[in-house]
């Protein structure tokens, strides 16, 4: 009988997923004994397939697309950043059998802003674009980096002032519809891009204003030559034009230590996956 622990990221679809990619390189690194796939379930099938796998001796999941939400109605337990989210990232088994969600995805790009790229958040002013579920999973460690204010902005006008209820004890907040942009002639220290669309290579209305000499932004996702908004950004001047990838591999990393007890190095990996995306 193997002794190897068994891990997946589950979504759907998910072959696109580097998650498989990011852990193999981290239990080589690391000298962890893992095997670590893909599950890609329908949204029908996803309560009774996660019970499942830990059912049959699996050890850890990461969940990604459409599931994050329905892992957090799933799991028994909540971890604090998950609990406030209200999705989960990240689901482990407790010594009591119970299963337990973390969402991860905040200490990734929180980490990979301030440490990877010598970012600064505490006291900036952040426009998020998007109130999904990525924007949503990524907020309690946003605020907890203590910016001065948050602007969120989509389509749906109700979802973003949702999310502004939520954290309004943390700074503050607000809420806008992009047509709120149009007449903005103040610019950010951060654009954080957390649409829907950006998974598509889709770019919601923004004005140029919103970029000046000393803006960064981010893409929380990522895509081979780099995103729509990377070059919308840099077209403007940003002073800096990032991608998810340091994200992934960060969330990847805080998934892996909880599971595990050892928190990877990220440099190299993120150079690695950078490398295979072909964004060197």
């Amino acid at each position: 009988m193997s002794n190897t622990d068994r891990y997946a990221v589950v979504g759907y679809p998910v072959t696109h997923s580097k998650s498989p990619f990011i852990h193999a390189l981290f239990a080589r690194q690391t000298e962890q004994d893992i095997d670590y796939g893909r599950m890609e379930i329908a949204p029908e099938d996803f309560l009774h397939s996660v019970r499942e796998f830990f059912d049959q001796g699996g050890k850890g999941l990461n969940i990604t697309l459409p599931h994050k939400e329905a892992a957090w109605q799933l799991v028994d337990w909540h971890a604090p950043n998950a609990e406030r989210a209200g999705a989960v990232n990240t689901i482990y088994q407790l010594d009591d059998g119970r299963l337990a969600g973390d969402n991860t995805d905040g200490v990734g790009m929180v980490r990979d802003i301030e440490q990877n790229h010598g970012g600064h958040l505490q006291g900036a002013r952040i426009l998020v674009l998007g109130a999904g579920g990525a924007v949503r999973g990524v907020l309690p460690r946003l605020m907890a980096a203590q910016p001065a204010s948050v602007c969120i902005v989509n389509r749906t006008l109700a979802r973003a002032e949702a999310l502004t209820k939520l954290f309004s004890d943390q700074c503050d907040i607000s809420a806008l519809p992009y047509s709120g942009l149009q007449d903005m002639t103040t610019s950010f220290d951060w654009i954080i891009n957390g649409s829907a669309g950006g998974l598509k290579g889709e770019l919601p209305p923004l004005p140029d204003a919103l970029v000046a000499p000393a803006t960064g932004c981010y893409d929380m996702v990522y895509a081979p030559g780099g995103t729509v908004f990377q070059k919308w950004a840099g077209d403007r001047g940003a002073a800096r034009s990032l991608d998810g990838s340091g994200m992934l591999v960060e969330q990847a990393a805080e998934s892996f230590r909880l599971w595990r007890g050892v928190r990877p190095e990220t440099a190299t990996v993120i150079r690695m996956l950078q490398q295979e995306l072909g964004n060197l």
